[in-house]
Parts: structure tokens; C-alpha cells; sequence
């Protein structure tokens, strides 16, 4: 009786490692020639857990498109949205509070954790995060001052001294909307900060950025 030869398999856990690292280089030379956007190579950072510069072509690329702020005397001013039909806008933007886990432990109400000196610091960032984005307009003066349909400030402890902040904005309207979303979370993470401040000398503030905006046509 004919033996069939035995094909030896490699463990799966092997199979794994050799896709991961083929995805990971066809990623960076995809990136390299200029495939994948800026954001792309953020987005992928942010996956790893690092830090993600940005390549030196984003940069020193020259400006298609003239600065909507400024007149043809190079002088700020208002934009004119009056033409535009109304849309269906969300932005989404986050930022990063840093404290030492002590503080975080009281912020969060972990069990155990003394309550801070301010009181409840989520619920009074929260608020002040909603009011930033009804104020924008008030705040940065070339921004018009928008209606808001809905604003939501959320908070996710990433890791023992780090909270995540996003805040979530969306309106139908003609401009808009992600410097709603954008002073959300700044002045979320500015409001933590004044909170714990008292109890905490090594805060820190970090990578607020946009990261989603969407429009959609009404209707």
C-alpha cells in the first residue's frame, strides 16, 4: 500500500507573524511613494500605540488653494457662506489629559480613590466641553456662529495616567463643523486641568486633533 508523504504545516502562530510583517511593510512603502495620506499614516500609528511624524512631503508640498479668511489684499475677514446649501455636518475630535494615576483614580471615582477638592471633575468638563461648542463662535473670531443640533463630550481611561476626550459635534448648516469639535475638547481637557491642578503638578494636555468630519446632503 502506497504511504501518502506527510506535508509538515508550520504553527499558526507562525503564519500570523509572516502576514502581520508583510502587511506592515507593504504599509510603509505604500507611504513612502506617497500612496497613503498623512492621516492614513496617523491613523496607523495610533493603532501601534505610537507617535506618528509626519513625512517631510507634507510639508514643503506648495498650497493649491487660497485662504478663505483673507481678501484679495491679504486682510481677514468673515467668508461668505450665503450660496451654499445646507448640510447634514458632524466632526469628531479628540485630546489627551495626563495625570498620575492617583489623580486619575479620584477623577474616574474609583472605589477607594478620596473625592477631589473641586468636586465631580467628568460632569463639570462635560459641561464645560457642551458650552464650548454653543460659544465657538464667541471665541475665535472669524467663526460663525452655528446652531448646533447635537454636542457629546466622552471620556475612556486609555491607560492608568491617560483619559481620552472626544467630543462629538453635528448641525445642518452651511459651514461647519469642526472647530465646534475642536473647542469642545480643549476646553474639556482645560476644565480637568483646573480641577485637579490643586492635587497635581505634572499635568499635561496633548494631541488634540480632528480626527472624523462627514456632510451629508439634507434630505
Amino acid at each position: 500500500m502506497t504511504q501518502i508523504p506527510q506535508i509538515r504545516m508550520f504553527p499558526a502562530w507562525f503564519s500570523k507573524i509572516c502576514v502581520i510583517c508583510v502587511i506592515c511593510v507593504i504599509c510603509v512603502i505604500c507611504v513612502i511613494c506617497g500612496y497613503f495620506s498623512p492621516r492614513f499614516l496617523r491613523v496607523l500609528c495610533d493603532l501601534c500605540g505610537e507617535s506618528a511624524p509626519m513625512p517631510a512631503s507634507h510639508y514643503n508640498r506648495p498650497m493649491t488653494k487660497k485662504l478663505s479668511h483673507l481678501d484679495e489684499q491679504g486682510r481677514a475677514r468673515m467668508v461668505d457662506v450665503g450660496s451654499k446649501p445646507p448640510m447634514r455636518r458632524t466632526a469628531i475630535a479628540t485630546g489627551e489629559f495626563v495625570a498620575a494615576k492617583e489623580t486619575l483614580d479620584r477623577v474616574m471615582g474609583e472605589a477607594g480613590a478620596d473625592p477631589l477638592p473641586k468636586g465631580e471633575a467628568l460632569a463639570v468638563a462635560r459641561i464645560a466641553g457642551i458650552t464650548a461648542a454653543k460659544k465657538t463662535g464667541d471665541l475665535i473670531p472669524l467663526c460663525h456662529p452655528l446652531p448646533l443640533d447635537h454636542a457629546q463630550i466622552d471620556f475612556e481611561r486609555v491607560a492608568d495616567d491617560r483619559l481620552r476626550i472626544t467630543a462629538t459635534a453635528s448641525i445642518t448648516a452651511k459651514t461647519g463643523i469642526e472647530m465646534e469639535a475642536l473647542t469642545a475638547v480643549s476646553l474639556a481637557c482645560l476644565t480637568l486641568y483646573d480641577m485637579t491642578k490643586a492635587i497635581d503638578k505634572n499635568l499635561r494636555i496633548e494631541g488634540i486633533h480632528l480626527i472624523e468630519k462627514r456632510k451629508e446632503p439634507v434630505g
